[in-house]
């Protein structure tokens, strides 16, 4: 049971700059970008050294993480409307008739069905969890949450109870 301590870090270079487009069966968006600000709390225990979790650690595992979406065109590749091909050093996206073209290193393939902040939060809150659970910095920690904000005003929010795990 968690003593009700958290940290939230929220800080002004946890962001990345990414096209993308929503698809779903008969509908797909234009293909346009973000600006997008990512946030993380985390729940948990305090540790003898006074910390839920060191801020410096958290910091520079959600900067890593972001910056590989950086600059990219997101792709969900679990997509149930998108076909996707590898042709040479280039990614082809196709949606009935409309195809992209794109070199492969300007592509971030990500395991999602959709390109939305809902589903990009929950990419990131595995991804942190996991590479801090690599780490073995989750020690007390019961709760994770990661926000994208997809723009001033309006973003998703992925929350989801851990197991505490020992180091």
């Amino acid at each position: 049971m968690s003593s009700g301590f958290s940290i939230h870090v929220t800080k002004e270079n946890l962001k990345f700059s990414a096209a993308h487009f929503i698809a779903y069966p008969g509908f797909r968006e234009p293909l346009h970008g973000h600006n997008y600000q990512v946030g993380i709390r985390l729940e948990g225990d305090l540790a003898a050294t006074g910390y839920v979790l060191d801020f410096g650690i958290v910091k520079r595992v959600a900067k890593e993480i972001v910056n590989r979406l950086d600059e990219r065109t997101l792709i969900p590749a679990d997509s149930d409307c998108l076909k996707i091909e590898q042709r040479g050093d280039s990614v082809a996206i196709r949606y009935d008739r409309d195809e992209f073209v794109l070199p492969s290193s300007d592509v971030c393939l990500l395991p999602i069905v959709h390109s939305s902040t809902e589903e990009l939060a929950r990419f990131l809150w595995h991804r942190l969890t996991e590479e801090l659970q690599t780490l073995s910095a989750l020690a007390g920690v019961t709760a994770i949450e990661v926000s994208v904000a997809e723009g001033p005003g309006q973003a998703a929010i992925y929350r989801q109870e851990i197991c505490a795990i020992a180091t």
